[in-house]
């Protein structure tokens, strides 16, 4: 994930250096129009998940995702519109799927433990999710000022969080062969909510490039999601697809 960060980076600086150069000297910005300029005001993404420095049997499985949404102002600079500057606040999920294991979100005698539960009874489908109230703040670069709904767009950014809400979800109890347990039903539930174990705030790199309203992204949390001492080692990233406008 680290050397995906540092390319998409590197081709974002590569892209910057080129539009400056390829300018006008002392280009007159005065007569851009920017009245009807779409700025991005709302973002929706939706991204895959998963865990970076943790050991891979502990790391999630399967459909691990991310969904987040925000609302942004953009101020673009007046100096030079096709750079902007953006901020906003939304709320970031993340929901990481396991396979035969346990989390003991409840326990708060040990340290948060993922436990292998494939040889006993266990949820067929299980899962984390965490929930942050997230404050983002980007630099953006448009090519086409006047026009970004059919322009080419970079940005660079941080997300600081809060965390809101965590829990577990397990669906579906099962035996060591993965057949229903009798007496429970597929869609038997059990939700288990805490947050002492996780770190209540969070900072997040960002990073995203496209076209028009859809662009890719990427998330890298700079700290653990877990609080030092009390878990195992596990920095969350996401990739995946973003869709803005308005």
């Amino acid at each position: 994930m680290k050397k995906l960060l540092l390319v998409i980076s590197a081709s974002l600086i590569a892209v910057f250096s080129f539009a400056q150069e390829n300018q006008p000297i002392k280009k007159d910005w005065s007569h851009v129009k920017l009245t009807g300029r779409a700025n991005d005001h709302f973002m929706i993404q939706f991204g895959s998940a998963n865990w970076a420095q943790a050991v891979d049997s502990l790391s999630p499985k399967g459909s691990s995702r991310s969904f987040n949404f925000y609302v942004m102002l953009d101020k673009p600079f007046k100096s030079d519109p096709r750079f902007s500057v953006a901020f906003g606040a939304g709320v970031g999920t993340d929901h990481y799927f396991f396979t035969a294991k346990n989390i003991t979100l409840t326990d708060q005698r040990f340290p948060l433990r993922i436990q292998n539960v494939k040889d006993t009874n266990h949820f067929d489908k299980y899962k984390l999710a965490v929930a942050y109230l997230e404050i983002p703040v980007e630099l953006r670069f448009c090519l086409n000022p006047e026009n970004t709904d059919k322009s080419f767009k970079v940005a660079v950014g941080v997300k600081v969080g809060m965390l809101a809400d965590a829990h577990t979800k397990g669906k579906g109890w099962v035996d060591k062969s993965n057949a229903l347990v009798a007496g429970y039903s597929e869609t038997f539930l059990q939700k288990q909510k805490g947050k002492y174990f996780f770190n209540s705030n969070r900072i997040v790199g960002t990073i995203r490039g496209g076209y028009g309203n859809i662009s890719l992204y990427a998330n890298y949390q700079l700290g653990n999601l877990v609080k030092e001492g009390l878990g195992p080692t596990a920095k969350p990233y996401s990739i995946g697809l973003t869709i803005s406008g308005l």
